[in-house]
């Protein structure tokens, strides 16, 4: 009987030891599982006002100045302009003049009524 006690009291122990352990690891994974939440919100909030600030970067008017400022590019004109063919060779491009605005020097004079 006195074994049987013993057994007994011993495996109480041990219940209550690996529920004590049980229960810490618990929260110390319940913490971690915290910290991690907060973090993953960081990151996620970091990431929206990461794009927001790449949409902001990339509008057209800013990358134009920028191309003019920085890359001193110049927009195209067709006096700048050259066709290659296909063997390789260069043609310039042609400027035409514009053509002369019709005037009303020949038309007939209107009447009133």
């Amino acid at each position: 009987m006195a074994r049987l006690n013993l057994l007994l009291l011993l495996s109480v122990l041990a219940t209550a030891l690996l529920l004590v352990h049980t229960q810490y690891r618990s929260r110390q994974l319940f913490t971690e599982m915290e910290r991690v939440n907060n973090e993953s919100h960081r990151l996620e909030v970091e990431y929206e006002r990461l794009q927001v600030e790449k949409r902001a970067q990339a509008t057209p008017l800013r990358v134009e100045k920028l191309a003019k400022e920085q890359l001193k590019m110049t927009t195209t004109t067709p006096a700048i302009t050259l066709y290659v063919r296909q063997d390789g060779s260069v043609i310039p491009a042609v400027v035409s003049a514009a053509p002369p605005l019709p005037t009303n020097a020949g038309a007939p004079a209107r009447k009133g009524h």
